[in-house]
């Protein structure tokens, strides 16, 4: 990534609110990313230009308050940052599509597509046209969102910056190298599928012992929301935390010891490496068209 002297806060701020944003696809993580940009209060509504060939995708976005359309090439003619939210096999033939209108020295392409690389977009975007690579989430439609970005070759730190405070108006957002991608992918990407599972079925087992269904939705979600904070706000280890609630013979260390049997965490663990794998074969996919 090229160097470069950097902006304030109140300047980037100021930069993302004049930003015209476009989304080139409509699915559900571009729906997340412009509920909690709007919500935020940073990006206003008017501001954001979504593109899908989905009628009814188009609108629950203009719901929003959102401009659509379903011609890609209108979203970047209008927009000073992209947002690429299609799937990733379709990554390459939209952005040929989209290239002749391409501004290299004005426009930068942010890229949410699993698996696919820096590398492989800049090709087939016009040469020296920015790029960062970045994996949200789903709960970045409440603003809760765990997002990890990679700049791309062209990319100076500006675009860094801006990608980052504006992606942190969604929950948060860290930096790493691309490398990392596919097991971001695996663990928060994915993640959040995992959590809801994991919510089901402990509110199941409090249907089975006699708890109403409400009820037991209620306490397995606030429960799994209330242990996340805790290892965020305290920065132990979940295992040390995992420690303090276990008591000598008490409940939690025997409900700990059938999850120990039934191979818990070595099936997450499996999880994430399935993910992870899978988001490699797709980039390995995007690179060999």
């Amino acid at each position: 990534m090229a160097s470069n002297q950097g902006i304030g806060d109140s300047q980037i701020k100021d930069k993302i609110s004049n930003t015209m944003v476009g989304f080139l696809g409509g699915g559900r993580m571009a729906q997340a990313m412009a509920k909690g940009f709007i919500s935020s209060g940073l990006v206003r509504a008017r501001n954001i230009i979504v593109s899908d060939k989905n009628e009814e995708m188009l609108d629950q976005l203009e719901s929003i308050g959102v401009r659509t359309t379903m011609d890609n090439r209108e979203v970047v003619s209008n927009s000073d940052l992209i947002v690429v939210a299609v799937k990733p096999h379709i990554v390459q033939p939209v952005l040929r599509e989209v290239h002749q209108v391409v501004s290299p020295d004005k426009q930068l392409f942010v890229s949410i597509a699993a698996g696919v690389t820096i590398k492989s977009m800049e090709e087939d975007l016009p040469e020296g046209t920015r790029v960062v690579r970045v994996m949200p989430n789903v709960p970045a439609l409440v603003q809760a969102g765990a997002t990890v970005m990679s700049p791309g070759t062209h990319a100076v730190s500006d675009d860094a910056e801006l990608v980052q405070e504006l992606l942190k108006t969604i929950g948060i957002c860290e930096e790493g190298p691309e490398s990392l991608l596919d097991a971001v992918t695996g663990v928060s990407g994915s993640g959040p599928a995992y959590a809801f599972a994991a919510i089901e079925s402990l509110a199941d087992g409090g249907v089975k012992m006699g708890l109403p269904r409400s009820l037991a939705i209620k306490l397995a979600a606030q429960t799994l929301l209330g242990a996340a904070k805790m290892v965020l706000d305290t920065g132990k280890h979940p295992g040390e935390l995992k420690d303090e609630v276990c008591s000598p013979g008490g409940t939690t260390i025997c409900a700990m010891h059938t999850l120990e049997k039934q191979g818990f965490r070595g099936t997450l663990i499996d999880a994430v490496e399935a993910a992870t794998l899978k988001a490699r074969e797709l980039g390995a996919k995007s690179a060999n068209k």
